[in-house]
């Protein structure tokens, strides 16, 4: 049995977010589905895994509203266990509460997009311009574009603190890049706001040109928030590199695993012969001491 992940969303007016929620979760239960949706006023933003037939099928009957007609569908290959159930939640925004107070709305100010394809013709081009990664500080460290600059923040909310430091790399065009997309809408538009003169972002994320370029100029591999943790294509393959390493050895490693501390939780790369033989470990950077 072959199972699929797909990955979504859309910025657009939702009326009446509830409703939806509701539809949205009586559709993925009559197929089987399991993952997390979020359902906001701006939008809608989910993550759902099943069979390919089922995920199928979800795709056409989301696709016959017009709200949604135009949903690019990121597919990567499931295991069957990626989501443990399925959660279907409205919520104030669909990246994070806290990031409406950036004032920014992707449908009004957003960075100009640039395809897969148009920016694996920059890199190859020798084009001179920045890739930076707009994700949260621990998904770096298994995979990044190669010369990528990578923001030091632990969660998204906090990206409006790191500006200052960001403001070096005004002089050259800079391309936003997050796993599938949603979070460069925002970013890119905040980095408009303060002054930031040629912003774009990787349509369609980071997910979208692995696909399309596997093993090439995105190294390693890449985090998701499912209990894959990590995904790639092709990874089997003599050219894929691995990036990450063991937050305690430093040998190359892929393996993350949560902090057993439940007041840190870190979530960091620790190579199997690392972690302890309970199978959790407690993070050496603050809570092993």
């Amino acid at each position: 049995m072959q199972y699929e992940v797909l990955l979504f969303y859309k910025y657009v007016s939702i009326d009446d977010p509830e409703k939806l929620r509701d539809s949205q979760k009586e559709l993925c239960e009559s197929l089987c589905l399991k993952g997390r949706i979020i359902v906001a006023h701006n939008g809608i933003n989910g993550t759902v895994e099943g069979t390919v037939d089922k995920t199928t099928v979800y795709i056409q009957k989301m696709q016959k509203d017009k709200k949604f007609e135009d949903i690019l569908f990121k597919k990567s290959m499931g295991t069957g266990g990626a989501f443990k159930k399925l959660q279907v939640r409205v919520r104030k925004d669909l990246v994070s509460d806290h990031t409406e107070e950036w004032g920014i709305d992707p449908k009004e100010l957003t960075g100009k997009y640039l395809s897969a394809e148009e920016l694996h013709t920059w890199i190859k081009s020798g084009k001179k311009f920045y890739i930076m990664d707009m994700r949260n500080n621990y998904e770096h460290k298994s995979g990044y574009f190669k010369d990528s600059i990578l923001p030091d923040i632990d969660n998204f909310r906090d990206l409006p603190k790191t500006l200052p430091k960001l403001k070096k790399y005004n002089d050259l065009p800079i391309v936003t890049v997050c796993t599938g997309g949603i979070r460069c809408e925002r970013a890119s538009g905040l980095l408009i706001k303060n002054g930031f003169k040629d912003v774009y972002q990787l349509k369609d994320g980071i997910v979208t040109y692995m696909e399309k370029y596997p093993n090439e100029n995105f190294l390693g591999k890449l985090y998701v928030f499912d209990n894959r943790l990590v995904m790639g294509f092709q990874t089997d393959s003599p050219k894929h590199e691995v990036v990450g390493r063991c937050i305690v050895c430093d040998k190359k490693s892929e393996n993350y695993v949560n902090c057993r501390d439940n007041i840190c939780h870190r979530h960091f790369i620790c190579c199997v012969d690392c972690v302890e033989t309970d199978g959790t470990i407690l993070c050496p950077q603050g809570c092993r001491t």
